[in-house]
């Protein structure tokens, strides 16, 4: 009961375009549309700390996306989608800096050469699954640290590379107030894209996949294909993620692309929901924000009664980065489903109300 979505009783789906709609009810599409209408009056009100914080949920959960689509929708596992985001993110600015790309353009192209990037990584998917892929994926992500490192002409070696800041006819998105509409519409744009694609036949054929792979190859699905198709998928998504992120800093360097961001996303995506999209979003916001709350805690904290009760002093960054430890691992014991779960029990409990016992 509590996977029930809010549709009124006796709206019955008499096709199967119908059951497989974004928006089940009317009210769904205009809290969508009103939700994206509320963001885009953010710039108008928020100051810039809150807007960094947006934009960072904006262009890491265009990144997640892609990873949720390998792991959650296919059952696949990556530890090295922090790898695949920084290529992006080089791979934009080496574009717009060496062939004078719009950076327009820049961004989808990044994407693309980041596809490549990963469907040849993605080739050992074919025959391995589980732990010995994961440790395979981790030689991918140290193989292109190792490159961003050595490859001076793509990255700027250990310098790193500036970034242009993004330009549409003449006009500059290099305020935070400005990009924010640019990471609002790659957002957007994305998530559209990737809904769709889970309701296509490709994105049925992903699910079948990771519910049971032989019944999918009994059903005449091409497991390779598909396997291989999904670290495309998810290194796209990545790369334009790395994008966003490349030219709102205006500046890459190969320090930002380590293990511990890839170990983020997929607690970006554990957190929110496997096989969410809606879950990847919330997900993201989770993981930016709680340091964040955490901080405002500690500084709360900082010289108060109980901070000279316990003779904390400067123990309490330690104990900040331990409380955010602590934080994900009650969620993922107490909520494992993730977010998303979460809404869908709270929208089933104001279905039923008052009889939701």
């Amino acid at each position: 009961m509590a996977t029930q979505s809010l549709i009124p009783a006796g709206d019955f789906r008499a096709s199967y375009a119908a059951d497989t709609t974004i928006f089940p009810t009317a009210g769904s599409r205009y809290a969508v549309l009103a939700g994206i209408a509320l963001l885009a009056c953010a710039p108008l009100v928020l100051d810039r700390y809150w807007l960094s914080l947006l934009i960072q949920i904006g262009y890491f959960a265009v990144a997640a996306l892609g990873l949720n689509i390998l792991v959650g929708f296919t059952g696949q596992i990556s530890i090295g989608h922090a790898a695949f985001f920084g290529f992006g993110a080089f791979a934009s600015a080496w574009l717009s800096n060496t062939f004078s790309v719009p950076v327009f353009f820049a961004i989808p192209l990044a994407g693309v050469l980041t596809t490549a990037v990963g469907l040849v990584f993605g080739l050992p998917a074919a025959r391995l699954k589980g732990l010995y892929l994961a440790i395979a994926t981790l030689a991918a992500q140290y193989i292109l640290q190792d490159f961003f490192a050595r490859a001076n002409w793509f990255t700027g070696g250990v310098a790193g590379t500036p970034a242009e800041a993004f330009s549409i006819l003449g006009f500059a998105f290099d305020t935070d107030q400005r990009y924010f509409y640019v990471v609002l519409a790659y957002l957007v744009l994305t998530f559209v894209l990737a809904t769709n694609l889970m309701r296509s036949r490709d994105g049925r054929a992903l699910v079948a996949v990771r519910d049971h792979y032989l019944s999918a190859e009994m059903m005449g699905i091409n497991l390779t294909r598909y396997r291989t198709l999904s670290f495309g998928l998810s290194a796209f998504f990545a790369g334009v993620g790395g994008g966003l992120y490349a030219h709102y800093l205006q500046f890459v360097s190969v320090e930002g692309f380590g293990i511990l961001l890839s170990i983020q996303f997929l607690g970006m995506i554990i957190i929110g929901g496997l096989g969410s999209i809606m879950g990847t979003l919330m997900g993201t916001a989770f993981m930016v924000l709680v340091p964040e709350a955490m901080g405002w805690l500690t500084d709360a904290v900082k010289g108060s009664a109980v901070d000279r009760a316990l003779a904390l002093k400067d123990n309490l960054s330690f104990l900040r980065e331990m409380a955010i430890g602590l934080v994900i691992v009650l969620f993922l014991i107490f909520e494992p489903d993730g977010l998303a779960h979460r809404w869908r029990q709270i929208k089933a409990y104001w279905k039923l109300y008052p009889f939701s016992h």
